[in-house]
């Protein structure tokens, strides 16, 4: 019979005592930062920015004139070069900004011997990639609560400046609830395993003003398949709660069971304000989690 016990308060800080070394983060920043440059360096051949003709002032391409367009779209200069008529297009300006929020709470420093890395340390990683590639696509990017969006060459190493500087509290697994520009796109990085009925309820708030956004849920392959036998103990780092749950063999049944129906509701939740769901495993590249995020922001999707 499963029996919950509370931890004693000295293991249960700061992130608890047996996760706040894994979730330290200044000292392993610059380690995390040269490995999101060579998972964004792997993107290269994937979506690349969203820069495309429009309006804007930026200079962008010349293209052969086509009929029916007005004849005030041609440039007489280039066109005076060969025997064909060229339009000038400029580049188009996106007025958008792509937010990013990571979880650092307690149960992110988690790694199981099936893992590349700690959830926390893989989300850094692709927050990190990503936010590289968006810049050098064009985009601003800024963190929710913590940065306004820029869009600075040295991205990752801003970003990791500001979430080094801000590891005060760790229990906070939810992103700050701050409402964003409609035109804005949203990536939360995270294990989401707060209640589905509080991870929709905070992406209400965020989409408050029409902005669309993606959670990426980052999910160490134990907590996938609960690979456990025999007697265990569970541990909650963040609530501070144990739970000795007998024949660990029989209740990864149930365990399985709860953990797909709380992913249906997160799914169901964001899908229906037009956010999506992408689930990344740590044994698998961080490249095809990060390309998929990709693919999603630059074709606008609200559809996972």
């Amino acid at each position: 019979m499963a029996q919950t016990q509370h931890l004693p308060p000295e293991s249960r800080r700061p992130g608890r005592q047996e996760t706040g070394e894994g979730l330290s983060l200044a000292a392993r920043m610059p380690r995390m930062v040269l490995e999101s440059r060579r998972v964004a360096a792997s993107l290269v051949h994937g979506i690349h920015g969203r820069r495309r003709a429009g309006a804007g002032e930026s200079f962008w391409q010349f293209r052969p004139f086509v009929n029916g367009e007005a004849a005030g779209r041609i440039d007489w200069r280039r066109s005076g070069r060969d025997e064909r008529l060229y339009v000038r297009e400029r580049e188009w300006e996106s007025p958008h900004s792509v937010w990013l929020w990571v979880d650092r709470s307690a149960s992110m420093a988690f790694r199981s011997s099936l893992a590349g890395a700690p959830k926390i340390e893989r989300a850094f990683v692709l927050a990190l990639a990503l936010a590289d590639t968006l810049v050098d696509g064009g985009e601003r990017v800024g963190l929710l609560g913590l940065k306004t969006p820029v869009a600075s060459r040295r991205i990752a190493e801003l970003v990791a400046e500001t979430y080094a500087a801000h590891e005060g509290d760790l229990d906070e697994d939810m992103p700050p609830p701050d409402a964003v520009g409609r035109l804005d796109e949203v990536l939360l990085v995270g294990d989401f395993l707060a209640p589905a009925a509080e991870i929709v309820a905070r992406v209400d708030a965020i989409s408050a003003r029409g902005a669309r956004g993606h959670l990426l849920m980052v999910v160490d392959p134990a907590e996938e398949t609960f690979p456990f036998q025999g007697q265990a103990v569970l541990h909650e780092a963040e609530a501070g709660l144990s739970l000795r749950i007998g024949d660990a063999g029989a209740w990864g049944t149930t365990y399985r069971t709860r953990m797909r129906a709380h992913r249906d509701a997160i799914m169901d939740g964001v899908r229906r304000r037009g956010w999506t769901l992408t689930i990344h495993h740590t044994d698998r590249p961080a490249s095809e989690a990060a390309l998929r995020i990709l693919t999603l922001l630059s074709t606008g999707t609200g559809k996972g």
